[in-house]
């Protein structure tokens, strides 16, 4: 009797730890990961920038829509981290230079193949490279903001099951779209090739910030 006591004691012991460990490892995991947060309401179809349609000509796997795809990200630590490390390599790998230096045009969308770009060149490069990384691009969408400067200014909003977060040139860390102060305009459809608005009073005709 006393050796089964003993036995049943054991086997509740190492369930308890099981459980503990179960649980800090969730904690862990969750710890790894951006708190969730709001996603951005899409209201009724916006225009699109006109140096937009011109890119989606030049590039137009670039601006396809696959149905097919989910149109949310899973976030998991590995995918968050690989989001994280793509934003800071672009954002350092990049020169900043503004479409009229670099080109001789007030706004020109592209994918900064000769290393030097303006900020929506950066945030296109960067959802390349994410989709290369295995990402939907279909949950990937370039949205245009007013900045604090009350500038036009581009960046790349994630849809995520734990909300919008955004990739930005101006910032090395990926911010849930409500805390970057920006005031968001509107960004590309995830159900067909257009732009949808995101309330903002005023719509910026170009992205011309660096």
């Amino acid at each position: 009797m006393g050796r089964t006591k003993t036995i049943a004691l054991a086997l509740i012991a190492a369930l308890a730890a099981l459980t503990m460990d179960a649980s800090a490892t969730r904690a862990q995991t969750l710890a790894a990961l951006p708190l969730p947060s709001p996603s951005a309401q899409s209201l009724n179809e916006a225009r699109p920038l006109a140096a937009w349609t011109a890119f989606c000509q030049r590039y137009a796997a670039e601006c396809a829509i696959d149905l097919n795809e989910p149109n949310r990200i899973t976030l998991t630590p590995a995918i968050w981290a690989t989001i994280v490390s793509v934003n800071r390599r672009v954002n350092a790998s990049l020169t900043p230079i503004s479409d009229m230096d670099h080109w001789g045009v007030p706004d020109r969308w592209d994918l900064a193949e000769d290393g030097a770009g303006d900020c929506e060149d950066f945030q296109l490069l960067k959802r390349q490279r994410l989709a290369a990384a295995g990402l939907p691009r279909r949950a990937m969408r370039m949205t245009v903001v007013i900045d604090e400067k009350g500038e036009g200014h581009a960046v790349l909003t994630l849809i995520t099951d734990r909300g919008d977060f955004v990739l930005d040139n101006k910032e090395s860390a990926v911010l849930a779209w409500h805390r970057t102060g920006y005031v968001f305009i509107k960004r590309e459809s995830a159900d067909t090739v257009a732009w949808v608005s995101l309330g903002g009073v005023t719509s910026p005709v170009t992205t011309a910030n660096r």
